[in-house]
């Protein structure tokens, strides 16, 4: 069951699902936006050496996908009242024009007092990257 955010939105109605890319030049630009330059978010070398599987992305820029498809479910970033997620897995990012696909669920668990909370699903590679991911979103009236 497919669902757009509005007064008939009820516990169980399903957010379309919908997969979005990220590339090395996401990365960089978002670096650049967010002030975030560590050398793991852009050099396999470093990324290495810490001990990770390659280049990640940035966990922010993760969440702000996130953001951004419950806003577009929502009818705008206004309608969105909260968000709130934890890290659990890296998005390796490899270095070729395909980038990483993450994958975007989400599911109303609950509507109280015109306010609809939705479970995020995010997965790379079949495996969940953001854990206890929910938002809150204003219905309109």
């Amino acid at each position: 069951m497919s669902a757009q955010a509005g007064p008939g939105t009820a516990k169980g109605d399903e957010i379309a699902p919908t997969t979005v890319r990220v590339t090395r030049a996401d990365l960089v630009r978002y670096a650049g936006a967010s002030g975030d330059f560590n050398p793991i978010h852009w050099s396999d070398r470093v990324a290495g050496e810490v001990g990770l599987p390659g280049v990640i992305a940035h966990g922010m820029l993760t969440m702000a996908l996130a953001g951004r498809f419950v806003s577009a479910w929502a009818g705008g970033p206004a309608a969105v009242r909260g968000l709130g997620v934890r890290f659990t897995r890296p998005v390796v990012v490899p270095d070729d024009d395909t980038g990483a696909a993450i994958e975007l669920s989400g599911t109303v668990s609950g509507v109280e007092d015109g306010v609809a909370t939705v479970v995020v699903t995010a997965k790379f590679d079949g495996r969940t990257v953001l854990g206890k991911a929910t938002a809150q979103v204003l219905l309109p009236s």
